[in-house]
């Protein structure tokens, strides 16, 4: 029996993984929107892609079996409103919201896992004064009460670096408020949450002490399920750019079981079912205090690869397997290298790209480390500033995904990588 599949979102990376997953046999995929159509300008057009996510379902002829999607917003919040509509296993759009609403989902926590939960505020950016409002003592993080990839989080020091924060945010907030807006009417909120916008922001205690890591996992009726945890490594001066994401973690296991026991608390209270997650904790190993920084409903494409190299297959088989209303049965360490990492290729200050890797220069690269998978995303001429979505203190020159026999393996063949790419950057002159 053949199963047709919608995806929201695609692009032919992930779709080419998805479609060489065993669980793909007899599943025709068809795609609703390209991923540029929906994250390839500044602003996002979550209703445009709506409506035309809505034209091709109704007038598809066949059966409708699964809605699938793998990036954050909107996307990540059209799926339910799409599986609502269609009848389509999946989260509900009200569980989806209490975990990516950043102030509803810290409201829902702090009833739950209240010893997991930092400090945090709702302000009106646009507030004349909104120091006034806030409580907070310095230093504290900033960001919209949704935002993607990190985008408009800053780290906030004294009343001169909000004062600058703040102009940027007003300048650069619409670009993901007015999408959010739109998706918010469609769910029946809270008051304490319906009276805040999209362009909201929520200030938070700091909680970057520590170990970072990652919870891959779904629920299924009911049953929360962890098949991996993902170290998260940083960089940069004020530790707030990823430099890699490393599978499996070297956390001790006692700390794995408390961070997989708050995310289930937390996962059965808002009533999300039948959706993969992710949920981002630090662990402050002086203290043994763990702080919970945000659970995603989905998975994180970025660890697809490392799962494959470690496990033997991605995680897209999770993904799939939910959208299709059936239990996942993830893998566990079948791959072929037992420690894979995702790198990230990083410049911390503005500049214009003078060299990018040639065809030979990449052949090199794959003679040298064969099993080293690489993403470019700049272009020579390209002025890094000019790249979207990127976090609010470095850029993405490219990814690297690597798999070895050990860390330290793993670290040398990332030297020879970025020898072997020899990408150049000019930087401004100060």
């Amino acid at each position: 029996m053949s199963h047709n599949v919608f995806i929201l979102g695609s692009d032919e990376r992930n779709l080419a993984q998805v479609r060489a997953l065993p669980q793909a046999e007899g599943c025709r995929f068809h795609v609703l929107a390209e991923y540029q159509e929906v994250r390839g300008g500044e602003v996002f057009p979550a209703m445009r892609v709506l409506e035309q996510a809505r034209r091709v379902l109704d007038y598809w002829s066949g059966s409708i079996d699964g809605v699938l999607g793998w990036f954050d917003f909107p996307l990540s919040t059209l799926l339910p409103i799409l599986r609502r509509e269609y009848d389509l296993p999946g989260a509900d759009l009200a569980s989806v919201l209490r975990c990516e609403h950043k102030y509803w989902s810290r409201l829902e926590q702090s009833r739950c896992i209240g010893e997991h939960v930092p400090a945090f505020e709702a302000f009106d950016p646009d507030d004349p004064d909104p120091r006034a409002g806030l409580t907070l003592p310095y230093p504290f993080w900033v960001k919209p009460v949704k935002s993607v990839s990190s985008y408009l989080g800053f780290e906030v020091r004294d009343d001169e670096e909000l004062a600058e924060v703040l102009a940027t945010m007003r300048a650069k907030i619409h670009t993901v408020a007015e999408a959010f807006d739109a998706i918010l009417r469609f769910a029946d909120l809270p008051p304490e949450v319906a009276e805040l916008g999209g362009r909201t922001c929520i200030a938070e205690a700091m909680i970057s002490r520590g170990r970072q890591c990652t919870l891959e996992g779904y629920v299924h009726r009911g049953r929360t399920t962890v098949y991996g945890i993902v170290d998260s490594i940083r960089e940069g001066a004020r530790g707030s750019s990823f430099a890699r994401y490393q599978y499996p973690s070297t956390l001790p296991e006692h700390v794995q079981r408390r961070m997989i026991d708050a995310t289930e608390r937390f996962l059965t209270r808002v009533g999300y079912d039948g959706s993969p997650f992710n949920a981002e904790f630090y662990w402050d190993e002086q203290h043994d205090t763990l702080k919970l920084l945000e659970v995603n409903t989905r998975i994180s494409k970025s660890h697809g690869p490392l799962f494959d190299m470690v496990d033997g297959r991605s995680h897209h088989a999770v993904n799939l397997e939910l959208a299709l209303g059936r239990e996942p049965r993830p893998p566990q360490r079948a791959g072929r290298h037992p420690v894979a990492a995702k790198f990230f290729v990083r410049e911390h200050e503005d500049g214009v790209v003078t060299r990018v890797p040639s065809e030979a220069d990449l052949a090199r690269l794959h003679e040298r480390v064969p099993q080293a998978r690489v993403q470019i995303h700049v272009e020579e001429g390209m002025r890094l500033s000019e790249l979207l979505h990127q976090d609010s203190y470095s850029y993405a020159l490219a990814v690297i995904h690597l798999g070895a026999e050990s860390e330290e393996a793993l670290l040398r063949a990332y030297r020879t990588c970025l020898n072997e790419l020899g990408l150049e950057v000019r930087k401004d002159e100060r």
